[in-house]
């Protein structure tokens, strides 16, 4: 693919665009020059491209209906059999529909995605199929995972594993869902803004937002590189123990880690909670949606921690109130600007790029009123925001993070971990196909307040199931210092032995 000189009309728009007046003689000057510098991207566009290997045979599957996805949790069912031996041998594993899986099909809950069939696989498959996982396939997620609700995706909504009709929390709606209902053994969720957490919560299971940089996102396609996170979930914490410690550690590419700790997690396990410091932090409680059925049952499961020989105080970060309104400048722009205007990447990261996926995405911009009304949203905020103002506002929203994240960290220097509902309330009906705009809305982005903030200072966060409210599954978060994933482990293993949460 060679890059053709541009018309003289063509650099005229061009320069119109760029607020620049120029003469009919200086069009042919910088034509010239234009053409000069062309010879390095038709070099760029000749040379071969540096892609990782991809392992283990697999066929692109099916889109299972009927009986068979009565939740509508799965995209495709495929099978790709990992190594004869290792950690994961005798494991299924479902992947979010973000990540990358070479020759099956991925959407990204987008109809504008629909059709993109990915050539590599991400890091974390390759680790996890190295260690004899077997993939069952593809599950659905929320369009280009922008929603908390699981009723945003391009193929429809995914319901609730305890109630039809719903929600199974979002983004990674399919991976709670298939997890929950055992037709996995494992799932991967992505979090960017509680999308782990929050349908673990929902569905009643175990999930896992790991300190940044601890999971390599290679292979996985971005939403805004400092709140992206990719980690595991599963119905116990040995599972998502053994899991984590074979997705983390650098793999080469992602600029996100920074020599991570990564541990063998399933050693935390069985060594109980007496001792720890657990703050139960106060703001977590008081979120304008709370339920206070979905707090009393927190608090009673914090009353639990004391029973086993936890130290369990109450502790305050007012900032805390505030994570969703520093989150959105991030979360907002940083995605309209790389993910979208971008074609999924954006400039200016030594990543692993996948030209298959930035060529196909390029199209969504004849294809953008097929987004969902939350991807619509997002995406018109952020563009007006930086047409008006420029990135000033994600700069100064990352310079008060670290204000955010130093308010955490002085409660952590003296407590090993924090403690608050995963989600102020329970699982609530899904809007109908037909409420109104800001009814959609508002069903995906109301359960969010209590993730968003662990997003932007990149503590280790886990959703734990501790009991049931109207027959749905309330979660309890326990959050650690940055890189103690086996603290959170340690007490939720501790937690898990006390009896059937269900029960609780």
């Amino acid at each position: 693919m060679s890059i053709p000189l541009p018309t003289p009309d063509e650099l005229r728009n061009v320069a119109a665009q760029c607020g620049l007046s120029l003469t009919d003689e200086d069009v042919g000057s910088f034509r010239g020059l234009i053409g000069e510098s062309l010879q390095g991207y038709n070099y760029v566009a000749m040379a071969a491209d540096e892609l990782p290997e991809v392992k283990y045979p697999r066929t692109p599957g099916y889109r299972p209906t009927g009986d068979e996805n009565r939740h509508n949790a799965w995209y495709r069912k495929t099978r790709i059999q990992g190594a004869p031996s290792g950690k994961l041998k005798g494991k299924t594993v479902a992947l979010k529909d973000n990540i990358f899986l070479a020759g099956v099909p991925m959407m990204n809950g987008s109809a504008t995605l629909e059709g993109f069939v990915p050539d590599i696989d991400a890091t974390i498959v390759t680790r996890m199929l190295d260690q004899g996982a077997e993939i069952a396939g593809k599950v659905h997620c929320e369009t280009f995972c922008t929603s908390g609700g699981s009723h945003t995706g391009a193929l429809g909504p995914v319901h609730n594993p305890h109630k039809m009709g719903y929600s199974a929390g979002g983004s990674s709606s399919g991976s709670g869902v298939v997890v929950a209902l055992g037709e996995v053994d494992m799932a991967i969720g992505g979090d960017q803004g509680g999308s782990i957490r929050m349908p673990s919560s929902f569905c009643g299971i175990y999930g896992m937002k790991p300190t940044w940089g601890l999971v390599p996102y290679t292979g996985i396609m971005p939403n805004e590189l400092f709140i992206d996170h990719v980690g595991p979930m599963t119905a116990s914490v040995e599972d998502n123990a053994l899991l984590l410690g074979v997705l983390a550690g650098d793999d080469g590419y992602d600029p996100r880690i920074k020599a991570p700790l990564a541990e063998d997690y399933t050693k935390a396990l069985g060594t109980g909670a007496k001792g720890l410091k657990i703050g139960i932090l106060k703001e977590g409680f008081e979120q304008p949606t709370a339920e206070a059925a979905v707090n009393e049952c927190v608090r009673e499961a914090a009353r639990r921690f004391a029973d086993l020989g936890a130290a369990v105080e109450d502790v305050s970060v007012p900032m805390h109130m505030h994570g969703p309104d520093i989150w959105t400048p991030i979360g907002t722009e940083g995605a309209t600007q790389a993910m979208m205007f971008g074609d999924g990447y954006g400039v200016s990261r030594p990543d692993l790029y996948s030209l298959a996926l930035m060529d196909f995405h390029r199209g969504w911009r004849q294809k953008a009123n097929s987004l969902s009304n939350q991807a619509k949203w997002f995406l018109l905020l952020g563009t007006y925001i930086n047409n008006n103002y420029g990135p000033r506002f994600y700069g100064k929203a990352m310079n008060i993070t670290r204000r955010l994240r130093a308010a955490y960290d002085s409660v952590l220097a003296n407590y090993d971990l924090l403690l608050l509902p995963t989600t102020p309330m329970k699982a609530t009906e899904m809007p109908a196909e037909d409420a109104p705009r800001e009814v959609q809305i508002h069903r995906a982005t109301e359960m969010f307040t209590n993730c968003a903030s662990f997003n932007l200072t990149h503590h280790p966060a886990m959703s734990i199931p501790c009991g049931l409210v109207d027959g749905l599954p309330v979660g309890m978060m326990l959050v650690g210092r940055h890189f103690e994933e086996s603290t959170i482990y340690r007490a939720a293993h501790a937690f898990e032995q006390m009896g059937d949460w269900k029960r609780f």
